[in-house]
Order: structure tokens, then sequence, then C-alpha cells
């Protein structure tokens, strides 16, 4: 299970991270709220564990734009603030929950997996769409009107990692820090790999959507469908 923590308190993150991390989650860390807006609208991660006051741009601001964007990862706001007023702005602009410092790291944990749980019994499966193919990133399958491929776990979160930020370039670097992470010993080639086996199975699916190399920036993906629309399919749709 993938978590982001925006905190702009180096030691505090690095506290948190570890925690987290002895507790098998996998943590992406930023340190300022435009950085954790941009990996937010990634939209790879089942929690996100958002301080209110960040430098560049501060929480509340992030969680209006990411769920402006309709990323509807759960949120859990940090704050030192313990007013009613910056309670109720977090939870109307879009927070699943809240902590205010300082808090147990027990507590923490216990509405991480509350809302997990949450998450998973309103979302049984919902299916990210983008021209003609269809990523289930529950079970990993890849689809196209004629044929479905499995996907590894690092393919599909690359696939939705390319998805959610289809017609714009994502660098090897941001690829490795989102399915590696920043600690990772992964180099490019793994990345170049990974692409290949994508575009073999967009091949053989007969998919009209294109893994594009950007040279020296990285990949998009791209599709030649005239109806080339993006959207989340809910079980209900």
């Amino acid at each position: 299970m993938k978590l982001l923590l925006v905190e702009d308190e180096k030691a505090m993150a690095e506290a948190l991270k570890e925690i987290l991390q002895k507790n098998n989650y996998s943590v992406d860390t930023c340190y300022d709220g435009e950085e954790g807006r941009d990996f937010a609208l990634t939209a790879l991660y089942d929690v996100i564990i958002l301080d209110i006051n960040l430098p560049k741009m501060d929480g509340i601001t992030v969680l209006r734009e990411i769920r402006t964007s309709d990323i509807g990862t759960p949120v859990i706001l940090l704050t030192a603030r313990d007013a009613t007023k910056d309670k109720v702005d977090g939870l109307d602009s879009g927070a699943d929950d809240y902590l205010t410092k300082p808090f147990k790291s027990d507590e923490l944990l216990a509405r991480i997996r509350a809302l997990t749980r949450r998450n998973k019994e309103a979302v049984p499966n919902s299916n990210l769409i983008y021209g003609d193919i269809e990523l289930n990133p529950h079970t990993l399958m890849l689809s196209t009107p004629s044929k479905s491929f499995q996907l590894t776990l690092k393919e599909s979160q690359l696939m939705e990692l390319l998805i959610a930020n289809r017609n714009i370039s994502v660098s090897k670097n941001t690829v490795i820090e989102k399915l590696w992470g920043y600690d990772s010993d992964a180099e490019d080639h793994n990345v170049e790999v990974y692409i290949s086996f994508l575009r073999k199975k967009l091949k053989a699916a007969d998919s009209k959507a294109i893994i594009n190399t950007v040279r020296g920036v990285g990949y998009s993906l791209t599709t030649s469908d005239k109806e080339g629309s993006y959207h989340v399919q809910k079980a209900s749709e």
C-alpha cells in the first residue's frame, strides 16, 4: 500500500516515514505544498497524509486543487491548529480525517487502516479508461475491446502513472520514485524494460494507445483514437 506524506518539518517527516515503513507501507515524502500537489495528482496513492502549514502552497489549497482534479484519494490532514474553524475548513475542502499535533503514531496507523477499508468498500472496482484501453488497478487487468492481459504489479503501476499523466511527459526519475521509491537502487534500464513490456502488450491488444519516447525527457501516453477521453469507471457504471 502506497502513501504520500507531505510535511515540511523534515525530522518529523522522516520519523513518520520510518514508522510507516515498519508497518509495511511504501511512503513517498514531500516537503512543500507545490511538490505535494504534483505528487498527489498522479493518483497513485492509497492515502495522502497532508500537513496544513506548508511552504509554497498551504495544505488546504493543495487539497482543493487535487479534489478539483477529481482525485478521490483519502486525505488525512495534520495540523498544529486546534481551532474548530480550521478543522471545518479542512473537512469542507475534501479532507476525510484530521489529526491535531502532537499525536501518537498508533492513532495515525489506525486512521489509515480505517480509511483504506472504507475506500475499498466504497469503490470495489474503479477502472481507469483512456481511449480504447481500460485498466483495473485492483485486478491488474488491462483490456481493450478485443483482448485482455494480466499485468504484473509494476506494469500496472506504470500504466496507471502514464494514464494519470496522459498527453504529458513523465521522466524516468519520476517513474523510479513512484514505482520503486526514493531510496531504491532502480536505474533507467529498469524503467526501459517495463516500458518495453507495456508496449508489447498494447500492440498485442491492438490498442490505439501509444507510449512515446520524449528524447531527453521521458515518456508520454497518447492515442490515435479520436475518442481518446479519460475517465474513471465505477463498479455501478
